[in-house]
Parts: C-alpha cells; sequence; structure tokens
C-alpha cells in the first residue's frame, strides 16, 4: 500500500471505503464472467437449495400449531415425508452448487495464473533489473492460490449465506414484522465491527504476504545456487536469514489472525446476544397471547439462520479482506507496463533480411545506474554477411551492444538500425525473429537434450534437430547417454558440463538459422580441441550470414574481417588485427598480454 493509501485507512470506516479496499477483486471479475453458463447454473442451484432450507420452519410452525395429539399423526407423518424430501433437494442442489462454484474457481485462477505468467514472461528485462524473481513467483503461487480459495469455497459460502440471509429476513418480516424491527436494529450492531476490523485485517494480511513473498525470494535464490551457497560453507548464514524471514512472516501472520479472532468473537457475540434478546421478546408476547408457539418457534428458526448466515459471511468477509490483499498485488503485476513494446503501426523488416546493422551516436546507461554511462556515442555499421568481432576491456559495454540490438532496451540518444529501419519503429519479436544469439550465460530448462534446442525454432523437425545438433559437437557426447537427445538435464542443465551447455546453445543457434549470429562468448567453456571444432562449425554455419563476435580470448577474432575496440563505452578503435597491432594502441596491449611479444 501507498503512504496514501496508508493514511486513508486511519480515518473513520465508511461502506465506499470498505468497498474500495476491496476493489481490487473486481480485477477478476472479468475472468469469472467468461463462464456465464456455470455461473448461472451454480446460482439456480443456489436459490433451489435455500428455497429448500427456508420451508423447513413453515413445516415446523404447523406441526406445533396443530398439535401432537394421537388424531394428529396422518398429518405429521405427511409432513415429515415432505421434509425428507426437502431434505434430499437441499442435499442434491448443494453438492451441485458446491461443485459448480469450487471448479468455476479451479478455473478462472487457472486463467489468471496464465495471464499473469504470459504477462510477467513479456516484460523488458529492465523490469527484472529491479524485481526479485523469487517475489514475483510468489504472486504466481501463494497470491493466486489465496485467490483461489476466496473464488473456490469462500464464494460458495458466501453466496449461499447471502441468498439464505436475505431469504430468513424476508420471512421473518412476513412472520412477525414487530420482532423483525428488534433484528433489524440489531444488525448495524453487528455490520458496524466487522467494517472497522476488516481495515485492520486487509492491512495486516497484505503485510503477511509481502512478507512470504520476501522469504519465497530468497529461498529461490539460495536452493538455485546451492553449490556456490555450499562451497562457500554459507549454509547457517542461509538458514538464519531464511529463518529470520519466515520468523518475520509468521509474526505478521499472527497479527492477521489476531485481527481475524477478535472479529469472529466480536460477531459471534453479538449474533447470538440478539438472538437470545429476540426470542425473550417473542416468548413475552406467547404469553400474552399475542402470537402462536408455532409462529414465534418460525420466527427463531429464521432468525437462527439469519444470524448464522451473517455470522458465516462474517468469516467470508474476512477472507475477501485477506484477497483483496493478494488481488491487489498481482493486480500491480499485471499494471506494470513493458518499457519495450511494438509502436502502433510497426515499420515491416526487410523480407528477406539482409543483416545490415547500423549503430549510430549511441548512448546508454542502465535504468539502475542512470547515471553511469555505459555506452557514449558509439557509432558503427557491419555490412550483410560480414563477420566484425568486438573486443575490450571487462565492462566496456561489448555484451550492452547485442543487449541494444535484441532491443531489450533502448538508448538514451543516438538510433539502431536493422537493414534500415529504426528498431524503436520496428516490432520487437520481428527484431529478435532475424537474430540468433549465444550468450555467455547459458540457460538449460530443465527438459529433455532434444527440446532445449529446438528452443531455437520450435517448428523445426527431429532431423533438424539433430543435424544442427552435430555441427555444434552436441552430438559427440549424446551418443554416450542411453536415452540420447531424450535425456533430460535437469534444472539449469545441472547434470551437463559447462562445455555441454554451451554446445547446446550453439546447436540452438545453428537451428535458429537467422540472418544474423551474435556469439558472446560461444567458444569460452569448451576445451582447446572442441573449440576449434566448434569454431569450424560457427564458421560453417556463419557463411552468407552477419556475425557479431565478443571475445576476451583474440585468438577467437583474428579471422573477423574486422574487429572493434571499445574502453569505457567508447568505441576507440577499428580495424583488421594486423592494422590494430601496427597502431600500438589497446588492442595492441591486450594482445601483447594474451600473446606475449611476439604479437
Amino acid at each position: 500500500m501507498t503512504q496514501a493509501a496508508n493514511e486513508s485507512a486511519e480515518k473513520a470506516p465508511t461502506p465506499a471505503k470498505a468497498a474500495r479496499r476491496l476493489s481490487p477483486l473486481l480485477a477478476l471479475v472479468p475472468y469469472g464472467l467468461r463462464y456465464r453458463g456455470r455461473i448461472l447454473a451454480s446460482l439456480g442451484a443456489l436459490v433451489l437449495a435455500s428455497a429448500a432450507t427456508l420451508a423447513v420452519p413453515l413445516a415446523v410452525r404447523r406441526m406445533i400449531d396443530s398439535g401432537f395429539a394421537p388424531e394428529n399423526a396422518g398429518f405429521i407423518d405427511r409432513y415429515f415425508e415432505v421434509m425428507l424430501l426437502v431434505a434430499a433437494v437441499l442435499a442434491m442442489a448443494s453438492a451441485l452448487r458446491y461443485y459448480l462454484v469450487i471448479t468455476l474457481g479451479e478455473r478462472v485462477v487457472a486463467d489468471l495464473r496464465e495471464a499473469l505468467f504470459a504477462h510477467v514472461i513479456a516484460l523488458s528485462p529492465a523490469f527484472y533489473d529491479r524485481e526479485r524473481v523469487g517475489e514475483i513467483v510468489s504472486r504466481l503461487t501463494a497470491d493466486t492460490t489465496q485467490i483461489k480459495a476466496a473464488f473456490g469455497a469462500s464464494a460458495s459460502i458466501a453466496l449461499r449465506n447471502f441468498v439464505l440471509f436475505l431469504g430468513a429476513m424476508a420471512m421473518m418480516v412476513v412472520t412477525s414484522p414487530h420482532l423483525s424491527a428488534l433484528v433489524l436494529i440489531a444488525i448495524p450492531l453487528i455490520v458496524l465491527p466487522l467494517v472497522g476490523f476488516g481495515r485492520m485485517v486487509t492491512r495486516r494480511a497484505r503485510t503477511a504476504q509481502d512478507t512470504l513473498a520476501d522469504a519465497s525470494a530468497f529461498a529461490v535464490e539460495a536452493i538455485g545456487s546451492v553449490r556456490t551457497v555450499q562451497a562457500l560453507t554459507g549454509e547457517d548464514a542461509a538458514q538464519k536469514r531464511f529463518g529470520a524471514a519466515v520468523e518475520r512472516s509468521f509474526v505478521a501472520a499472527l497479527q492477521s489472525t489476531s485481527a481475524r479472532a477478535w472479529l469472529t468473537a466480536a460477531i459471534i457475540f453479538l449474533v447470538f446476544a440478539s438472538i437470545v434478546g429476540v426470542l425473550w421478546t417473542g416468548s413475552q408476547n406467547v404469553l400474552a397471547g399475542k402470537m402462536t408457539a408455532g409462529t414465534l418457534s418460525q420466527f427463531v428458526l429464521y432468525a437462527v439462520f439469519a444470524a448464522g448466515a451473517l455470522s458465516e459471511l462474517s468469516q467470508v468477509w474476512n477472507e475477501l479482506n485477506q484477497t483483496a490483499g493478494a488481488a491487489g498485488r498481482i493486480a500491480e503485476l499485471l499494471s506494470v507496463e513493458s518499457q519495450i513494446r511494438a509502436p502502433a503501426r510497426p515499420v515491416a523488416l526487410a523480407k528477406p533480411a539482409r543483416g545490415e546493422i547500423r549503430f549510430e551516436g549511441v548512448s546508454f546507461a542502465y535504468p539502475t545506474r542512470p547515471t553511469t554511462r555505459v555506452l557514449d556515442g558509439i557509432s558503427f555499421s557491419v555490412r550483410p554477411g560480414e563477420r566484425v568481432a568486438v573486443v575490450g576491456p571487462s565492462g566496456a559495454g561489448k555484451s550492452t551492444l547485442f543487449q541494444l540490438l535484441l532491443r531489450f532496451y533502448d538508448p538514451l540518444a543516438g538510433k539502431i538500425l536493422f537493414d534500415g529501419v529504426d528498431l524503436s519503429k520496428a516490432d520487437p519479436q520481428e527484431v529478435r525473429r532475424q537474430l540468433a544469439l549465444v550468450p555467455q550465460d547459458v540457460a538449460i530448462f530443465a527438459m529433455s537434450i532434444r527440446e532445449n534446442i529446438r528452443l531455437g525454432r520450435l517448428e523445426a523437425s527431429n532431423g533438424e534437430v539433430e543435424m544442427a545438433g552435430k555441427l555444434a559437437l552436441v552430438d559427440e557426447f549424446v551418443r554416450t547417454m542411453p536415452e540420447q537427445y531424450e535425456t533430460e538435464t535437469g534444472e539449469r542443465g545441472v547434470t551437463l558440463s559447462g562445455g555441454q551447455r554451451q554446445r547446446i546453445a550453439i546447436a540452438r543457434a545453428i537451428l535458429r538459422n537467422a540472418p544474423v549470429l551474435l556469439l558472446d562468448e560461444a567458444t569460452s567453456a569448451l576445451d582447446a580441441e572442441s573449440e576449434a571444432l566448434v569454431q569450424e562449425a560457427l564458421k560453417r554455419s556463419m557463411e552468407g550470414r552477419t556475425s557479431l563476435v565478443i571475445a576476451h580470448r583474440l585468438a577467437t577474432v583474428l579471422g573477423a574481417d574486422r574487429i572493434l575496440v571499445l574502453e569505457h563505452g567508447r568505441l576507440v578503435e577499428e580495424g583488421t588485427h594486423e592494422s590494430l597491432i601496427a597502431a600500438r594502441g589497446l588492442y595492441a596491449r591486450l594482445a601483447e598480454l594474451q600473446f606475449g611479444a611476439a604479437a
């Protein structure tokens, strides 16, 4: 919650404010309205079950007023037979209502999770520079589970008791307007504490969910890097930090539960105190001959129904306040807009793509470090089919060139053109289809080797996947595995070596068959022999394609058509290996460090 929202929450509660606190739940309505037929069917079952419940007091009154004399035995038997039939209708209608509402909740939350994942997976990397993955996962799991409870069981209980409450109140008025007036006076005494405590429950529930998300975020990081944690003997430190986060979550949950418990106690006391008062008044009317015992029994049963329904609704109100906190967190995430979006009328790229790249006066700073220029006035061009290497010290901005070319970010100044089209005016998806990236930090997913390679081009056949595997020397180690290309890699490819993971990434790039190859230290995890073989495979795959190669090991870029040398975000040199050695500048110094004085 924002500071303004917190200040607002401190003011006296009103129905309008209560509605605003629950307003995040309105974002869920469109997901439910997709299934109008199921909603109408559940409402029909609900009305039928409520009608069956409300019919019972009528039968009780008739039996009490008619008396239990022997001559009325047949009359009483018929009434019990009818009540048994009513019970059967009630049971079937309640079961149908429960099934329809619970499955509706499951379906709505499944749709919500799909929509939420589709949204976050499309957000630009700038968002993930600020947010923790564990926090997002918590919203996908814990928060949506909270919503599922409200949309399922809580919604079922709320609907049943709301209809039952209205029906019971209506029948109370019909039975005895005088006693009903007393009940109406008592209702505000029950509702006002409910609204007041609801504000506290919502605030504390949101705090509990936030602290749980913090604990989940750290757990994801620690478990994802468990080998590093163990190598540093950091198990105790990690356990203490997670334990502290869990303890904070527990305290927040304890405060939320305490508020709910006090609310429950207050509601139960007020409800049943009201019933006792009404029952005493009714008994005085019976003694005075103003109403029959059967009528009082009927009224009391309806009052019990109404009180029980109101008590259940108070519990559901608590659940809704908690769910509003979860829905608010999800709504916040869904409201985040990607900083990188396709324009309303994107300019189409040339078909077939030529692979011409041009940087014109490009400057850039990452959003998390806006005052630090990573690139400063960079200008260069790459001709179609040309192989260009980018070298320079760590932090010079080499990988940032790829980040901008993939349009993960937009430059602060200048522009980048692909086949003459400004990237900011093109559809990012269309641009990325023309690029095949082999990153330095390879992402391997918990699926088979075949599926990991096929990520390069999802429609590729098994034969094409295996051919790409052969070119990238994946076939060399896959042949030794019992399940070969169907072998599962484990989470993040934990069962594979660094070189094997990198070869799979290269196979993806080969399979993608894009006009531009982006190689960021593509062979850094390979041994010398494998590197030579993969370089040959990459050389064959580069034929007729534009290639940008980032390398720290200068031996891998000797065959480049041109070499760009970056330092502190600036392009300081450009030329072939021989011309740059002769210039005796930064490249020559780097070459001397790696190759010795002979360079």
